[in-house]
C-alpha cells in the first residue's frame, strides 16, 4: 500500500553504526536492495535450494561482480537460472546471517536489471528462497532509518527500473490510472507481459463483458461511428486501439468503397461471394457477406444493377446499358412494368432521365442512397446501419414523446433529464369566437402559414379571416348554393371552392377576386386537392363521369381518371406520388398521381365522411359515419390505431394537428370535440365545443400548435389557444394599479 506504512516492513536503524546499511526489502512479487553510497561492496544473488534451512558453500554461491549492473535486479530468477522458487514456502524471516565485510564484499555482485514485463511474469516467490546463502539465524535484522518521500537511491529518477512510474519499496507494481474521460475513471489493472497486439489494446480479464447491460462490443461499435458521424475521427481512431473493436472489417470497407466508387462487379463479388483475386488476397474470404433476416438477393442485385443502368445511360452509352438491361437486370426482375419503365429511359437525355427516374447522377447522392438501402439488408453485426446511435436516441426521445399525453412543442427535448408538458400548455380555452356566418359551417382550414383561416358553409359564402387581427379579409361570393369544402394553393395565393350548385371555383386570396370558374359538373363538387407544384388541382364529384379529375389553372381537363366510382372526398401527399379518393360506399383509392395507374383499392365496410394524409406521407386519417376514425399504413394497407368515442352519422371532418402531427382531432354529432394521442390512441381531451348542435370540421394551426378552431351547426367558428403565458412585467402593472388606480 501507498504512504508511510509501506516503510514499516523493516525496523529503522537506531543508531549510525559502522555497519553497511543494505537491506534486502522483499514482497510477493520483487526484490528491492537499498545501499549505501559509500559501500563499494556488490551484492551476491542468493543460490536457491531445495531446501531452504540447508546452506549451501561459498565455491557454489560465488559469481563474479559485474562492472555495468548500475539497478538492482527485480526478477531474480531471471538474473540467476539457478533460483527456483521455493513450492513449501515458510512464514516470512526477518533475520539474516552475520558474514564479515570482507566475505561478503568479495562474494556480492550487483545483479541486471531486468525488463518490467519479465518482473511480473514471475509471479510471486517465497522469501526464503531469496534469502542470503549460509545457515540462516535467528538474530534481527538492524533497523534502518524511514526513508524520507523525497529521498531516491543513488542514479534513481523519477523512473526507475525503465518503467514509466518509480516503484516504491515493499509494494508492487500497479498500472498508472488513466485519465479521466467525460468525468468517469476506471483503474485497469496491470497485466503480465505487455498490453498491446497488433496496435489493439489487449481486453484484461477484469473487465466486465457487458456495458450497464448492454454489449460492450455494440456500445464500442456504435461509439466509433459516431464519433466519425461527428468529425471527431482522432478520437475514433483512438477508441478503434484502447477498445480492440474495429468499425467494420476489410471486406465490408471493400465493399463500401466498391459501392461509391462505381466498382459493381467487385460490388457484386464482396457482397454475395464469387472470389475474385483482390477478394481472396486481400481478405481472404469468398463467401460473402452475411445477410439480414428476409433480405431478397435478387433485389440487391438489381439495386446495383440498375444504378450502373442509370450511370451508363448518363454517360451516354447506350449500346452498353442495353446490354446492362437485358443480360443484367431482366433475369433477376421480373417486374414487368419496372423493366419496361427502365427501357423507356433509353432515349431520354440526362436531365429527363435524371426528372424521370427520380435520380440525381453518379455524382450526387444516388450511390450513398444505395448503399444505405443495401446496408439495411447486411448484418447489423457486420454492418453498422448508418448514424445508429443518432437512431437510437431519436427513438429514445419519440418514446418519450409517446408517454408525454399533452407534449404538443416542437422544440426538440433534452437527453440530459425527462421529458415532460403540463396540461397548462395545451390548446383547452376558447379565446375566440368568428359569428360572421349565418347559416351552419361546414368546413375551415386554415393556410400553409397559418396566418389565414378559410370557412364556408351553407350560406353559400366562404371567408377568409386574417389570424392576427381576427378579421374578416375577403368575403368569397357568388356561390347559389353551400359551399362544403376549400383548398388553400401551396403558396397560399388561391383558393378553391367546391360548392353544391356543381361549380369549382378558384379565387385569389389577396385581393378576394374571382380567377376562373371550372365548367359546371352533373352533380355537386364535393372535394379538391392542389398538386405540390401549384400549377394543378384535382377535383371529386358525386356523380360517376368526371368524378375525378385534374385541371390546370387555366380550367383546361388534364386528365380524367375515368373511374365509375362517387367521389365524397380525396386527398394529395406532400411528396406529389399518391392520390387517395374514397368513394360514396365503403371503399378508398390509392392512385399513383405520377403514372396514373390505380395502385390498390380497401373496403372498410362502413360509410367514409372525410380523408386527410400526414405530412410525411406515410398515413391516411379516415372519418367513418358509426362514429370511428381510423389511421392506415398507406405501405403496408394496415389499420393501425382506431380512434373511438364520437358520434357519426353526419360528413364530420377529422384532422392530424399539434407539433409534429402528435394528435388527431375530430368534431362529433353531439356537439364535442375530441383529441387522441395519436401514437397510443388515448383520449387526451373532450371539449364542449358547439353544443347541442354538430361540430362539423376542426383545423389545427400548422405553424402555432398551440391553436386550432372548431366549425359547427351553430353559425360559428372558435379559436381555441392554450393560456397565455405571465408577461414578467405584470406583477409591476398589478402593484402600479393597486397604488395609484390609474395604468
Amino acid at each position: 500500500m501507498f504512504g508511510a506504512s509501506r516503510f514499516d516492513i523493516l525496523p529503522a536503524f537506531s543508531s549510525l553504526e559502522k555497519v553497511s546499511k543494505r537491506v534486502q526489502v522483499y514482497s510477493t512479487h520483487s526484490c528491492f536492495v537499498l545501499a549505501d553510497d559509500n559501500s563499494p561492496t556488490p551484492l551476491l544473488p542468493p543460490p536457491a535450494t531445495s531446501t531452504p534451512s540447508q546452506p549451501t558453500t561459498s565455491t557454489e554461491s560465488s559469481a563474479q561482480p559485474s562492472d555495468t549492473a548500475q539497478t538492482p535486479s527485480v526478477d531474480t530468477t531471471s538474473s540467476n537460472p539457478n533460483l527456483q522458487p521455493n513450492e513449501n514456502p515458510d512464514p516470512v524471516h526477518t533475520n539474516r546471517p552475520q558474514l564479515p565485510r570482507g566475505t561478503q564484499s568479495s562474494r556480492r555482485r550487483r545483479r541486471e536489471p531486468s525488463p518490467p514485463d519479465d518482473r511480473e511474469a514471475q509471479g510471486p516467490r517465497s522469501f526464503e528462497s531469496l534469502g542470503q546463502p549460509g545457515e540462516t539465524t535467528t538474530e534481527p535484522l538492524p533497523k534502518r532509518r524511514r526513508r524520507d518521500p523525497m529521498m531516491r537511491l543513488e542514479g534513481d529518477s523519477s523512473n526507475t527500473n525503465g518503467g514509466a512510474r518509480p516503484f516504491t519499496n515493499g509494494s508492487a507494481a500497479e498500472a498508472p490510472t488513466p485519465k479521466s474521460i467525460n468525468g468517469l475513471s476506471k483503474t485497469v489493472p496491470a497485466v503480465n507481459g505487455s498490453t498491446t497486439s497488433n496496435g489493439h489494446i489487449e481486453k484484461t480479464t477484469t473487465q466486465n463483458s457487458s456495458y450497464f447491460g448492454h454489449d460492450r462490443e455494440e456500445v464500442s461499435r456504435l461509439l466509433i461511428q459516431a464519433l466519425s458521424d461527428l468529425g471527431y475521427n482522432a478520437s475514433a481512431e483512438k477508441l478503434v486501439q484502447e477498445s480492440g473493436y474495429d468499425l467494420e472489417s476489410p471486406t465490408v470497407a471493400a465493399f463500401r468503397n466498391a459501392v461509391l466508387l462505381g466498382e459493381w462487379a467487385d460490388a457484386e463479388d464482396l457482397l454475395f461471394g464469387r472470389p475474385t483475386a483482390a477478394a481472396t488476397d486481400n481478405f481472404g474470404t469468398s463467401n460473402g457477406l452475411v445477410l439480414a433476416e428476409g433480405a431478397n438477393e435478387d433485389d440487391m442485385r438489381f439495386w446495383l444493377r440498375q444504378q450502373k443502368f442509370l450511370e451508363l445511360l448518363e454517360a451516354r452509352d447506350t449500346g452498353r446499358a442495353l446490354m446492362v438491361l437485358r443480360t443484367e437486370l431482366t433475369p433477376v426482375y421480373h417486374n414487368v412494368h419496372k423493366l419496361h419503365f427502365l427501357s423507356s429511359l433509353l432515349m431520354c437525355p440526362s436531365d429527363e432521365l435524371m426528372a424521370k427516374a427520380e435520380w440525381d447522377g453518379a455524382h450526387g447522392q444516388s450511390r450513398h442512397i444505395l448503399l444505405s438501402e443495401l446496408s439495411k439488408c447486411l448484418s447489423p453485426s457486420l454492418m453498422v446501419p448508418e448514424h445508429r446511435l443518432a437512431v437510437l436516441l431519436d427513438q429514445v426521445k419519440q418514446s418519450r414523446i409517446a408517454n408525454c399525453l399533452y407534449h404538443n412543442t416542437e422544440v426538440s427535448s433534452s437527453l440530459y433529464s425527462d421529458h415532460h408538458c403540463d396540461r397548462e400548455n395545451f390548446p383547452l380555452e376558447v379565446t375566440t369566437e368568428l359569428n360572421q356566418h349565418t347559416s351552419e359551417v361546414w368546413f375551415v382550414d386554415f393556410s400553409h402559414d397559418g396566418t389565414r383561416l378559410v370557412s364556408c358553409g351553407a350560406e353559400g359564402k366562404a371567408f377568409i379571416w386574417d389570424m392576427q387581427s381576427l378579421q374578416v379579409q375577403h368575403i368569397l361570393p357568388d356561390h347559389t348554393q353551400g359551399v362544403c369544402f376549400a383548398a388553400w394553393s401551396p403558396d397560399d395565393t388561391m383558393v378553391i371552392t367546391c360548392s353544391m350548385d356543381r361549380y369549382a371555383r378558384l379565387w385569389d386570396t389577396e385581393s378576394g377576386q374571382l380567377i376562373r370558374t371550372i365548367p359546371q359538373f352533373v352533380e355537386p363538387v364535393s372535394s379538391c386537392a392542389w398538386a405540390p407544384d401549384g400549377k394543378s388541382f384535382v377535383t371529386g364529384c358525386l356523380y360517376k363521369e368526371r368524378n375525378l379529375c385534374q385541371y390546370s389553372l387555366n380550367g383546361d381537363l388534364v386528365y380524367d381518371w375515368g373511374r365509375s366510382h362517387r367521389v365524397q372526398a380525396l386527398a394529395l401527399s406532400n411528396d406529389g406520388h399518391l392520390l387517395v379518393a374514397m368513394d360514396t360506399e365503403c371503399h378508398i383509392h390509392v392512385y399513383n398521381f405520377i403514372t396514373r395507374e390505380l395502385e390498390y383499392e380497401m373496403d372498410l365496410k362502413v360509410k367514409l365522411t372525410s380523408v386527410s394524409i400526414t405530412k410525411d406521407s406515410k398515413y391516411i386519417l379516415v372519418s367513418k359515419v358509426d362514429g370511428e376514425t381510423g389511421l392506415f399504413s398507406i405501405e403496408d394497407r394496415k389499420s393501425i390505431r382506431t380512434f373511438a368515442g364520437h358520434k357519426g352519422n353526419f360528413v364530420i371532418r377529422s384532422a392530424f394537428g399539434g407539433a409534429d402531427e402528435s394528435f388527431v382531432i375530430s368534431g362529433s354529432k353531439d356537439g364535442y370535440v375530441f383529441i387522441w394521442h395519436k401514437e397510443n390512441g388515448s383520449v387526451v381531451e373532450k371539449l364542449e365545443a358547439h353544443r347541442p348542435g354538430c361540430c362539423n370540421s376542426v383545423a389545427w394551426n400548422p405553424k402555432n400548435p398551440r391553436m386550432f378552431v372548431t366549425a359547427g351547426d351553430d353559425q360559428s367558428v372558435r379559436v381555441w389557444c392554450s393560456r397565455p403565458e405571465p408577461s414578467p412585467f405584470s406583477h409591476m402593472r398589478s402593484r402600479s394599479m393597486n397604488g395609484s388606480g390609474h395604468q
